[in-house]
């Protein structure tokens, strides 16, 4: 099985070393000879004890169901993909990527792994490849790839171009995931733990106000709302900011006396996205109608009463 290193690690490791890095490895590791000692870009079989931690490890959270699943799957067919490592010394090695692997392979007592051993001279170049070679090879939850993508910039002094041709995204993907960071904490663990998607985190960052990210984070949970709800729910609250008519109190915004009726209902279309019809009455009373055409959508004007009402109180 080859390994999928990335144009990220193509870019930082001595190009000599891709090519022994992509040979196939050996199920069993049978065919693999133990480390020499001294020997970089090679793969070698090395002792897990002798593995000492990530200090740049992006990975936080791990999945006990994954891990267990990762654990029967070694059992069954041998460590498919090394470790990647590098020497601090004779016989001791700092983890670079694969700390999965590692914690899978000493829960089920192997003494000895498959690991790539490569030379890295600067705590730079050890940051960056921990956090590239986990963003492409690890199943990293939104915040985690949040975070590697920040230490890259502020850490590395790399900018969102130079992370994007990293790892191989576009940059606007490096700026979208940065910017979930700017969320309240409650919505960046609910992505954590994949209470809501990467979608409703988008929609909700367009939100300046953290209250009313808060407000939609909640109704998200508790009513199951789509990503597409949440980024209609969003639209129209961002249109009744940006408008300076529509700063205004609802309630004030729709009795002005020297605004016209015509005006009144076209503003109140804006806002609500629906027909609105206002009736009034040679005494100056009258009454507003507003027009739904399905379940989904008399939901969708509730939902947006509430958040308005709730946001002027």
């Amino acid at each position: 099985m080859k390994s999928a290193l990335g144009r990220g690690l193509d870019a930082l490791i001595n190009p000599q070393v891709k090519e022994k890095l992509d040979a196939p490895v050996a199920v069993s590791g049978k065919d693999i000879p133990k480390d020499d000692g001294k020997s970089y870009d090679i793969l070698a079989k090395i002792s897990v004890n002798q593995i000492y931690p990530n200090p740049y490890q992006p990975r936080t959270h791990f999945e006990p169901q994954a891990l267990e699943e990762l654990k029967l799957s070694i059992l069954q067919n041998g460590l498919i993909q090394p470790v990647t490592v590098r020497r601090i010394d004779k016989d001791k090695y700092e983890l670079i990527s694969g700390e999965r692997r590692l914690r899978a392979c000493k829960d089920i007592g192997l003494k000895e792994i498959p690991a790539y051993i490569i030379k890295v001279d600067t705590k730079e170049a050890m940051l960056a490849l921990s956090l590239i070679e986990n963003i492409q090879r690890e199943k990293l939850n939104p915040i985690e790839i949040a975070v590697a993508y920040k230490r890259l910039r502020d850490e590395c002094n790399l900018s969102h171009e130079e992370i994007a041709e990293r790892v191989g995204k576009d940059r606007t993907t490096i700026t979208n995931f940065i910017r979930l960071l700017k969320l309240p904490e409650p919505i960046q663990q609910s992505l954590i733990n994949n209470k809501i998607s990467n979608g409703h985190a988008r929609a909700l960052i367009n939100l300046s106000n953290p209250k009313l990210q808060l407000q939609i984070h909640d109704k998200i949970l508790k009513q199951n709302l789509s990503v597409r709800k949440v980024e209609e729910l969003v639209r129209k609250l961002n249109d009744l900011k940006n408008n300076k008519d529509k700063k205004e109190k609802f309630a004030s915004s729709i009795t002005t006396e020297s605004a016209s009726q015509r005006n009144i209902e076209e503003r109140l279309q804006r806002i609500l996205g629906t027909k609105v019809h206002c009736n009034v009455k040679k005494n100056g009373a009258g009454q507003i109608v507003i027009e739904f055409y399905s379940n989904d959508e008399l939901e969708r004007l509730f939902e947006l009463f509430e958040i308005i009402n709730s946001n002027y109180n």
